[in-house]
């Protein structure tokens, strides 16, 4: 796509620091980074997110996604590292080309995961149940 912001990183025409390319692959660093070393891992073929994204390009990006981080984590000495994928912009995905984020992460960095809040009585068998329906009609 033309005025997609990575599919120009992704053809050279903006600048990136390229850590890892192969042929459907290609991963730099975040410019607005969780901690030093957060990359973005993207397809390519542009796909606007983890829904449209066709099953054989989601297998290609997600084969790498564990040699990059280890290449984070090692290099970098982190002991872990979050991955998140922001599918919509309620979500928070601001370019619409499916992306996912190797947020490096150490002891007391000051990042928080998401708070979790408990169910209503009886809504947690509601909520499987409709899901369960959805996917027995999928």
């Amino acid at each position: 796509m033309e005025d997609c912001l990575f599919c120009k990183i992704i053809a050279g025409q903006i600048p990136c620091q390229k850590v890892y390319e192969d042929e459907s692959v290609f991963s730099f660093l975040d410019i607005n980074p969780v901690n030093p070393g957060h990359a973005l891992v993207v397809l390519k073929n542009h796909s606007a997110d983890l829904l449209t994204t066709p099953p054989a390009d989601l297998m290609k990006i997600i084969s790498v996604i564990p040699k990059i981080a280890k290449a984070i984590t090692e290099s970098l000495d982190y002991p872990a590292f979050n991955l998140g994928v922001n599918n919509g912009p309620v979500a928070g995905q601001i370019i619409p080309h499916l992306h996912f984020h190797i947020m490096p992460r150490r002891e007391g960095d000051g990042h928080k995961l998401f708070p979790g809040k408990p169910y209503a009585d009886g809504e947690m068998s509601a909520v499987a149940e409709k899901i369960k329906q959805k996917l027995n009609n999928t």
